[in-house]
């Protein structure tokens, strides 16, 4: 076993919110330069940028989840995260399903472009992902443990788009793998406000949406190999 550090909510260029320098080959640089092991790309209700930078971080020695920060029907921000290329386009069809075709205008959102590592456009997203789409948490956790992914509420503590703030509290048995704190969190502080939370295992992401953020924050996890099926073990297993 070995002790991985790991940063689980990254946006790339393709998110409207993303910066601009939130490119493939910058994203894995970046990751390298903070001693990173393992990263997650979570767009907003999108995974099309995941395949490119799982490639580039393959050659330059960094695993890379498959990802995506899913907004619910209640407004509830929620990470998913899955291992195979054929889960990725499982949880594709499944967003672009359910996301409303609302057109995307750059000029108020910004663009949804994603791209290669010379940052060559390899598309765009029509629909503006930053919407939510129409199904419950409840009906998103059901559809992520469905094929075989890992379902994470995301900066719960947040004053909103978090199960906190929409919700005011975290629904008993919400089938959550781990819950999530922003950057901006002390979880030791947290832990010891909302102990009906003690039986859930807690992480900390940056949710960076510009470079300087990748791995301001991250997670420390005891796995054989960095990867979905480390993560997967490390938070389904009970240390009590």
């Amino acid at each position: 076993m070995i002790s991985v550090k790991a940063d689980l909510h990254i946006h790339t260029f393709l998110s409207p919110c993303g910066d601009i320098e939130m490119t493939p080959l910058n994203i894995i640089r970046q990751a390298k330069a903070k001693d990173l092991q393992l990263i997650a790309i979570t767009d907003h209700n999108s995974t099309l940028q995941g395949p490119e930078i799982r490639r580039v971080g393959l050659r330059e020695g960094l695993a890379v989840l498959y990802g995506a920060e899913i907004t619910t029907r209640e407004e509830v921000h929620c990470l998913a995260y899955v291992g195979s290329e054929e889960q990725r386009e499982e949880l594709q069809q499944y967003l672009e399903k359910h996301l409303p075709h609302i057109p995307n205008d750059p000029d108020i959102f910004g663009y949804q472009f994603w791209v290669d590592e010379k940052e060559q456009i390899l598309g765009e997203a029509p629909y503006l992902l930053i919407s939510a789409i129409d199904q419950s948490i409840d009906q998103v956790a059901a559809f992520v443990h469905s094929i075989g992914g890992l379902f994470v509420p995301a900066h719960i503590e947040r004053p909103r788009n978090s199960l906190l703030s929409q919700l005011g509290f975290v629904p008993p048995g919400l089938p959550a793998d781990a819950l999530e704190l922003s950057r901006h969190a002390d979880p030791v502080s947290f832990r010891s406000k909302n102990n009906y939370l003690k039986k859930y295992k807690i992480i900390q992401s940056s949710d960076a949406h510009h470079l300087c953020d990748v791995g301001s924050v991250y997670t420390t996890f005891e796995m054989d190999v960095p990867g979905f099926d480390g993560l997967k073990k490390a938070l389904t297993t009970s240390y009590e």
